[in-house]
């Protein structure tokens, strides 16, 4: 796990590159101002990394926005889905599920 480093705002301003290198190593500065924290400095998360994209997963699961599978799909899955009913060109799609929700 991070360690967590303090700085009051004058140590921050003098030493602002040896925080910012701690930082970059993983660790996080608090910035108080008269012995209460004010900010934070955390590392930026890389948005293309796989942790990255597993912390957030994580997120939006304990957020309740979505369910994550337990097991990998079985071969032909998708094949075994009912098939979607065939709409005809004529209906406007938008507007029946508009009348279907009562938002009129």
């Amino acid at each position: 796990m991070a360690s967590m480093k303090s700085a009051t705002i004058s140590q921050a301003k003098d030493r602002l590159s040896e925080f910012l290198q701690l930082v970059e190593r993983g660790e996080t500065v608090l910035i108080l101002r008269r012995d209460k924290p004010i900010a934070r400095i955390v590392p930026v998360e890389a948005t293309d990394s796989r942790d990255a994209q597993e912390h957030r997963l994580a997120e939006l699961e304990r957020l309740g926005v979505l369910r994550r599978a337990r097991r990998k799909p079985t071969r032909g899955w998708y094949e075994r889905l009912p098939k979607a009913p065939a709409i005809p060109a004529d209906v406007d799609v938008v507007s029946v599920l508009i009348e279907q929700r009562g938002d009129r």
